[in-house]
């Protein structure tokens, strides 16, 4: 049976995509491989960014548009980095070693109105993530995230989610639309950890120094932890809670209105 072929689109696709655009691309991306996804959605995705923290199948989406955009003589997307304010200081020496290598525009955002620790905590006190998760993921990372989009004129992503990190990526496809209407595309979907690992050794992709101590994934220094041997390698992130997803990846209008209830009990 010969692969389906691409439908007949615009370049840039007009959003939004019909149900029958979006299964008909979808069929047609499953047969490609990372690189050729990519490529793909340079030439066809509108206000295309990729928001990443820097995690591995992020720097391997990375690498591998330096490589397109290189060949095409087009920039790369533009990154979009939410500094939640409590990474690892591995993780800001990451962003500018990234910096450094490919030269790519990122753009940070951060809570709303804070710069620092001791401007969120002075707003929202300490160890929020402890009295109410849903409204801190909120806060440092879906607003944020959200106002990055609006600010930047984004109207698609790409992430660097995989099937393989179980939960509910386990049927994630290579381009999905979420409530908002946001394009998300997973390029790397059906790649494998080992994959993902042997791209960055083999092509020397600068990658956060904490892997070398035991960490596979990595987040906010208060819900990440070490992965022992024979661990999920996502195993270390809200270690002991049935939480997999940060909320990037969660019903925004869901999250939105729960976030505003809870605000309601914070003192200003």
């Amino acid at each position: 049976m010969s692969p389906p072929s691409l439908p007949a689109l615009s370049k840039p696709v007009k959003l939004p995509l019909s149900t029958a655009e979006l299964d008909a691309i979808n069929a047609y991306l499953r047969e490609l491989q990372p690189e050729e996804i990519l490529r793909w959605a340079v030439e066809y995705l509108p206000g295309l960014h990729q928001t990443t923290a820097f995690g591995l199948t992020g720097l391997v989406a990375i690498d591998m548009l330096a490589g397109i955009t290189k060949e095409s003589s087009s920039p790369s997307p533009p990154l979009i980095f939410i500094d939640t304010l409590y990474h690892f200081n591995e993780t800001y020496d990451l962003v500018e070693a990234v910096k450094a290598r490919y030269g790519v525009p990122v753009h940070v955002y951060r809570p709303e109105g804070c710069e620092t620790v001791a401007d969120f905590e002075t707003k929202y006190g300490e160890k929020l993530w402890e009295r109410d998760e849903g409204l801190y993921d909120f806060l440092v990372k879906v607003e944020p995230a959200r106002r990055a989009y609006a600010e930047l004129g984004v109207q698609s992503v790409i992430t660097g989610r995989r099937a393989s990190q179980g939960g509910s990526r386990a049927a994630l496809p290579p381009l999905e639309v979420d409530s908002t209407g946001l394009v998300k595309l997973n390029p790397l979907a059906q790649w494998t950890f080992p994959m993902v690992e042997w791209h960055l050794s083999e092509n020397n992709v600068p990658r956060n120094a904490l892997l070398a101590q035991g960490y596979r994934s990595v987040g906010d220094w208060h819900s990440t932890a070490k992965v022992a041997d024979g661990e999920d390698e996502r195993a270390g992130r809200w270690k002991g809670k049935e939480k997999t997803e940060c909320g990037l990846h969660t019903d925004y209008f869901e999250m939105k209105a729960k976030a505003k209830q809870a605000a309601l009990s914070i003192p200003a």
